[in-house]
């Protein structure tokens, strides 16, 4: 996981926001609709989402495998007077307690092919019952938009892209309000930038 590591440190250690500081749009969107509580984001990155998630009073925690990406969200953090608990390491490292959690968002999770399905069947444990999931990530059919514009950023093997019926087998006790495929544009700093093809889950644990 070593190349991973760095891979990440590499894009977050430059002084700008590889995905810029605004929240994701459909994260912001979804959020705003929840009472505010705890909320989990894994593989957070520099932080945007986490800090947006803090400002609306959740009491967020927080984990990336990079340190960099930890920095800048501390960073993001302050200049926004918010705190949140920002871990670094492995979800298996961490030491989250069963049903800590209100809310998991995951934006643009995408963890290496073999061991995504795991970690989702792994962070349910932490989500109570009655709490959401929000997902957004790009799908299988994202491929045919990166070969037009590499600038739209996200994976490019198909393993790590992400499928409804994945999902549904990753989170198979879960009411679905929402389980879509979806063309979006995105405008998320250096990184997302055009056309892309995504999927879109909000579910409520039975």
């Amino acid at each position: 996981m070593n190349n991973w590591t760095q891979r990440w440190d590499d894009r977050y250690s430059n002084e700008e926001f590889a995905y810029g500081t605004a929240p994701n749009n459909y994260l912001k969107e979804q959020i705003e609709k929840l009472q505010p509580g705890s909320i989990l984001f894994p593989a957070e990155g520099e932080g945007r989402n986490a800090v947006f998630a803090a400002t609306l009073g959740w009491q967020v925690s927080a984990f990336d495998i990079s340190a960099e990406g930890k920095n800048k969200a501390l960073k993001l953090a302050e200049d926004n007077t918010v705190e949140i608990d920002y871990q670094v390491g492995e979800l298996d490292t961490l030491n989250y307690q069963p049903e800590q959690f209100d809310a998991i968002a995951l934006i643009y999770a995408h963890f290496p092919a073999e061991i995504k399905s795991a970690i989702h069947k792994a962070l349910d444990k932490y989500l109570r019952k009655g709490g959401t999931i929000i997902f957004e990530a790009f799908s299988k059919k994202h491929l045919e938009y990166l070969a037009v514009n590499d600038k739209v950023g996200g994976p490019k093997d198909i393993e790590s892209l992400f499928s409804i019926e994945e999902i549904q087998a990753d989170f198979p006790n879960y009411e679905i309000v929402t389980l879509e495929e979806k063309e979006i544009e995105l405008n998320e700093g250096l990184f997302h930038n055009g056309k892309g093809s995504v999927i879109r889950f909000i579910g409520t644990k039975k």
